[in-house]
């Protein structure tokens, strides 16, 4: 697309005046295209009618990204035609985001008739109704679809969604949908940096404010009971995600979060349960089966601790490594590039012995070029500590854990590598201090 650098003379000099997904500044290199478009589907069919302008909007660009075009348009269509059921006093307001996607689609397509033909539909709304620019109105609810656009595009842009959710909330305070993509927000924000490095404020006092305005909220409530948990108010949290299944049991998103609440509670069995539950309504979902395999990798751990007491239990121990290492293979098998699960993965076959496939996963990981900050700390320090454990060479080790510390991120992290480093010296030389 056009460089910020260019002028705005020509057809694509207008497109880039328009407030839409090809404006908004979403890289295709910050994602798995492949996996959004699985995750957009999925929430469309959970949705019944909401949001649905919105989720085809987004899909329709991710499948353009993926050099999708008919599909692109197909997407766009869909939209259209849900704009009038979701805002059925706006539709034209409604509209501009999806008439000025069909623009852009169209005119990568060389439909330069039709794509001029929706810009007259977007021109037209913003002279009726005022506007200083001819292609672009402020309207709260643009900056809500921006907002949530940018969250699913990952941690990169969850401070430009929560400015976009701010500037939607300052024109409607009150309004559910932007307090909840607010909220969410900050949840994921918090999440992303696992701190507050700049005083970001708590997630709590936000999401209890989605859910009292919106108490059906898919999205809201299994956040809220996942943030009442971490925050120490374990009995809320539970009552929240119980009203959050029993009113949505067949939905995957409040099934994996029931999930991830009772995995963190210690209650791994209902774990299983729950993902076990989405995994029947998503069967070729990697996520799923990643975090069932993590389940299986908890009673694992906690049978091998278990065992330092009581000697009888290496077969049932076993089992379980076994058990959770397929479940993570399925999960790679499902989405090759699905970090985590390759992560994990690899200390799976370290922890059964098979070092040569160990060593591959990692150098698979290590290949990779599209790695955040936090996953790039987190691989070197693994796999510097498999080299430490298991390779003759320990100038290796400490190489992969000097690379921890030049990467400005996790200082808990940078803290862990210091002493592994430490420790690893010592244990070559014991004479030196």
């Amino acid at each position: 697309f056009m460089d910020s650098s260019e002028g705005l003379e020509g057809p694509q000099g207008v497109l880039q005046q328009l407030e839409c997904h090809f404006t908004w500044k979403l890289q295709k290199k910050h994602i798995d295209p492949d996996e959004l478009e699985e995750r957009i589907a999925e929430q469309i069919q959970s949705l019944i009618d909401k949001s649905k302008a919105r989720n085809y909007n987004l899909l329709s660009y991710v499948k353009f990204l993926n050099n999708k075009k008919d599909e692109a348009l197909e997407n766009l269509q869909k939209a259209e035609e849900a704009v009038p059921l979701e805002y059925p006093g706006d539709v034209e307001k409604g509209s501009l985001v999806t008439w000025s996607n069909c623009a852009w689609v169209h005119y990568h397509m060389g439909n330069l008739t039709e794509s001029q033909a929706h810009l007259e539909k977007v021109e037209n709304i913003c002279k009726q109704l005022g506007s200083e620019s001819p292609y672009k109105l402020e309207l709260p609810q643009i900056y809500c679809e921006k907002g949530w656009a940018l969250l699913k595009f990952g941690g990169r842009y969850y401070e430009k969604a929560k400015e976009s959710f701010e500037k939607a909330l300052e024109k409607e305070p009150e309004n559910p949908e932007f307090n909840s993509g607010y909220a969410i927000t900050v949840y994921r924000l918090e999440d992303h940096f696992s701190k507050n490095p700049s005083g970001k404020e708590s997630s709590l006092k936000p999401l209890r404010r989605a859910v009292e305005l919106n108490p059906d909220d898919v999205f809201i409530g299994p956040l809220l009971a996942v943030n009442l948990l971490e925050a120490g108010r374990t009995e809320e949290g539970e009552k929240c995600i119980k009203e959050a299944l029993q009113k949505h049991p067949d939905i995957p998103y409040v099934l994996k979060y029931a999930a991830k609440f009772y995995r963190k509670k210690g209650d791994v069995e209902t774990s299983l349960q729950h993902l076990k539950k989405a995994l029947s309504l998503t069967p070729n979902s990697a996520f799923l089966h990643h975090q069932i395999g993590l389940c299986y990798r908890d009673q694992y751990l906690a049978m091998k601790k278990e065992s330092q007491y009581d000697k009888c239990q290496p077969k049932d121990k076993m089992e379980e490594l076994i058990r959770s290492c397929i479940f993570i293979l399925k999960a790679v098998e499902h989405k090759p590039n699905f970090f985590y699960a390759n992560l994990d993965l690899a200390k799976r076959y370290e922890e059964k012995g098979q070092l040569q496939k160990a060593e591959e996963t990692y150098q698979k990981l290590l290949t990779k070029s599209k790695l955040t900050p936090s996953e790039e700390q987190q691989l070197h320090f693994k796999y510097g500590r498999f080299q430490a454990s298991h390779k003759p060479s320990p100038s290796e080790a400490i190489k992969h854990y000097l690379a921890v510390l030049k990467i400005e991120f996790d200082s808990l992290r940078e803290i862990n590598a210091r002493f592994a480093i430490l420790g690893f010296i010592h244990q070559l030389n014991g004479e030196m201090e």
